[in-house]
């Protein structure tokens, strides 16, 4: 038995028993199609809302413990092939030197947004990541050790435009005009604040592969709401250098490469763009034809995703049919089934698990035929 310090050492942690995610990023061959969920660690879950009852949002992020049994829920209940760390995209910002509150009902808020250029010299320019961020390192180096080799642990982070346009809206939003008032007036302070935030991802995401990350996850959740010239200018090209940095940071410091998976939400004017960006895996949200996604991206990446979320308050019958038709029109050969989208909190957990059901019957269905 290990005993508690070990636990936070990033070094001899269990050996890996599932590795099907990791291969099906990898596009190697598989016995089932992998799955898993984004926001699976989440509200759908009774055992969630209990843990989580009258505890602040972010105190909760910054306590590896908490973390760590938020991450491992789902697992206890679903045979997901992969776990995704509890933790939140604005974790970056709050390490830049910006507050940031999670109101009930309301969601993020910032109550100092940044409005003008001159605001981001509010920001630090220096941000020591490794003791910033440190318990989210903590909770992955906990998560990797108790999770016992059961599925690969991903991390992951949210990307610069996104960030940034949380940072100037002071939250969610149905339009980003403030964010994009910023695109288009401010073009050169928009590049500044996307640099910064893009050498801080990098840091960020090296630091949670040195922790035990097997898997990493760049959430461009807002691409939508840019059209293509404005995703060329102001999106893609901090998700390549993301995507470039950190592998060449992985390889100098000696590591083992692992798999990166970008999901540009609404992006589907970019696929052909994104599957050339260094990643080895392409997420799609449900608006996209699993076929044409096939077709677009020419074998180039694996795919992940993309039922509709709300497919789930279907019957059972119809979430199997629904997935079926899903892996006929990607195939089984690199891909990673998920939603299009995070899981909703009124959603019913036996549908969650029939979901993750039909993918494995499906597939090694749909495998043995070969």
């Amino acid at each position: 038995i290990m005993d508690k310090d070990s636990l936070i050492l990033p070094k001899d942690f269990p050996e890996l028993n599932n590795d099907t995610f990791l291969r099906a990023a990898r596009g190697e061959e598989i016995e089932h199609v992998p799955v898993w969920c984004m926001r699976q660690a989440g509200r759908y879950l009774p055992e969630f809302r209990e843990s989580r009852a009258g505890k602040d949002f972010f105190e909760t992020c910054r306590s590896p413990e908490a973390c760590c049994e938020l991450t491992l829920q789902p697992l206890r209940r679903f045979p997901f092939d992969a776990a995704i760390i509890f933790s939140d995209i604005l974790v970056v910002p709050q390490a830049m030197g910006m507050e940031v509150q999670m109101s009930p009902g309301k969601g993020p808020t910032f109550p100092e947004p940044l409005k003008e250029p001159e605001d981001l010299q509010r920001l630090k320019t220096k941000v020591d990541v490794s003791s910033e961020l440190d318990y989210v390192f903590k909770a992955i180096t906990l998560t990797r050790h108790k999770i016992e080799g059961k599925v690969p642990l991903i991390g992951f982070t949210g990307a610069p435009w996104t960030l940034m346009s949380y940072m100037i809206e002071g939250g969610g939003s149905a339009t980003h005009s403030k964010a994009k008032r910023w695109l288009y007036r401010y073009p050169e302070a928009s590049h500044k604040l996307l640099s910064q935030l893009t050498d801080v991802i990098v840091e960020y995401l090296l630091g949670q592969v040195k922790a035990g990350a097997q898997a990493l996850q760049v959430f461009e959740s807002h691409t939508g709401c840019l059209g293509p010239v404005e995703f060329k200018e102001f999106s893609l090209p901090y998700l390549r250098d993301i995507a470039r940095r950190v592998k060449d940071k992985i390889k100098e410091s000696g590591l083992d490469n692992v798999p990166m998976i970008v999901f540009a939400k609404d992006g589907h004017y970019g696929l052909e763009d994104l599957s050339e960006s260094g990643y080895e895996v392409v997420g799609l949200d449900w608006t996209i034809d699993p076929h044409s996604a096939r077709v677009r991206t020419g074998g180039k990446v694996s795919l992940q995703g993309n039922m509709d979320p709300c497919a789930l308050y279907a019957t059972k019958e119809r979430i199997s049919e629904i997935v079926k038709r899903m892996l006929e029109g990607f195939g089984t050969k690199g891909y990673i089934a998920n939603l299009g989208h995070g899981l909703y909190p009124d959603m019913d957990p036996e549908n969650v698990g029939a979901f993750v059901e039909a993918v494995h019957t499906h597939s090694r269905q749909l495998l043995n035929r070969k």
